[in-house]
């Protein structure tokens, strides 16, 4: 089966920028997502387009292409009570911050007693990034995921 509008797609990546590996699924489960509803970045989902299983692809995406420039005005005081991290706050780690927005991955640039520095630019901001991807699996989405623009989870989403 090809892969086509509604096409439900799991596959694997691994992400490198300048052929430094910085990222992998493949010692976890596919990610998987749904052709045709914004849920990968554009250049991306237009390469999928047309494969099929077994099919391995690579795609170079500029920083416009995925994460965007750096802004160099996106450095936020954030209280440490809004931050999800286990152990000890470095300079230079990425943690995820609570916000009305949801969830989101900063890099921390100062720690104080009660609130952090963080750089709001995604980590991968900047970057120019090759994903080697290979096609796990394509189906059909179900009514339901067409519906709600997204796959489902085994037993169904949730909302």
């Amino acid at each position: 089966m090809l892969i086509t509008q509604n096409s439900a797609v799991e596959f694997h990546y691994t992400l490198s920028e300048a052929g430094t590996q910085i990222e992998s699924s493949l010692n976890a489960k596919p990610l998987g997502y749904l052709h045709g509803h914004g849920d990968v970045f554009p250049a991306l989902e237009a390469a999928f387009l047309g494969k099929t299983v077994g099919d391995t692809l690579e795609v170079t995406l500029t920083p416009e292409q995925s994460y965007g420039e750096i802004r160099e005005d996106s450095i936020q005081r954030i209280p440490k009570k809004h931050i999800q991290f286990e152990g000890k706050l470095q300079v230079g780690s990425v943690v995820v911050v609570n916000s009305n927005q949801g969830s989101q991955e900063v890099t921390v640039v100062k720690v104080g007693k009660f609130n952090v520095d963080c750089d709001l630019n995604h980590p991968f901001a900047g970057k120019t990034l090759t994903f080697a991807i290979e096609v796990m699996s394509v189906r059909e989405g179900t009514a339901e995921e067409i519906e709600h623009g997204h796959l489902h989870a085994e037993g169904g989403c949730g909302h």
